[in-house]
């Protein structure tokens, strides 16, 4: 068996080795011209950059952390008490809005940098967004948002619950991070940003690592 701080770290040499490999690819594609190229509310571009990234690993360091904490010693209710899913769910929701927020101003700050034809730019946004918001509607009708924040990590009776398979979850368990994820790359071609297509990548590759070193684990420890 092995012990709660074991397990705690559980994943987590893949997860810190995979986001300083994305760290060092991020700084070397920021020093390109167009990656550098324009500014919004007095930010620049990398600016916008530092924010965004800095914002999706904030978010999934806290998910980390609050769910192995919960997980393995009750941390967070033992300190908060009843309100402790509820205060975790405002932080959560507070840092996955930002993410798509950050890339559409990153993406208005460094328009006009990626060499496309708009009108591609345009139709790719679109199809980008529509499977992200079906995803949305899927995760409210079928799944609801307490499953999509963690809540079995919290709630033992969450755990005999079926899997999901209505909606966008017939296509795929991990439509939120196959399709949600497509949100994130929408500005990127709405604006024609390199830098807001760089920063999507960043994202949803970011977010596999996630899955594979905090979530996959998991679910093996909850689930059987």
């Amino acid at each position: 068996m092995k012990s709660k701080i074991a397990l705690f770290f559980e994943g987590q040499v893949l997860h810190f080795t995979g986001l300083l490999l994305l760290l060092c690819a991020l700084y070397f594609a920021v020093q390109t011209t167009e990656m550098q190229q324009g500014s919004f509310l007095g930010l620049q571009t990398t600016d916008w950059i530092v924010l965004a990234a800095g914002n999706a690993i904030a978010h999934q360091v806290y998910v980390w952390l609050c769910w192995r904490w919960e997980l393995y010693s009750q941390g967070v209710t033992s300190t908060f008490g009843e309100k402790a899913f509820l205060l975790y769910k405002i932080v959560f929701s507070i840092l996955i809005i930002l993410r798509p927020v950050l890339a559409f101003l990153l993406g208005w700050s460094n328009r006009g940098s990626l060499d496309i034809n708009p009108w591609v730019g345009y139709g790719v946004s679109l199809v980008l967004f529509l499977p992200a918001i079906y995803m949305m509607y899927s995760v409210v009708h079928f799944f609801t948002f307490n499953r999509a924040f963690g809540i079995d990590h919290f709630d033992a009776s969450y755990r005999k619950a079926p899997l999901v398979r209505d909606g966008i979850f017939k296509w795929t368990p991990n439509a939120m991070y196959v399709f949600g994820f497509f949100i994130l790359w929408v500005p990127a071609f709405l604006f024609q940003s390199q830098a807001a297509l760089v920063a999507a990548a960043f994202s949803h590759v970011y977010i596999w690592i996630h899955y594979f070193a905090t979530e996959k684990p998991d679910m093996k420890r909850i689930y059987g």
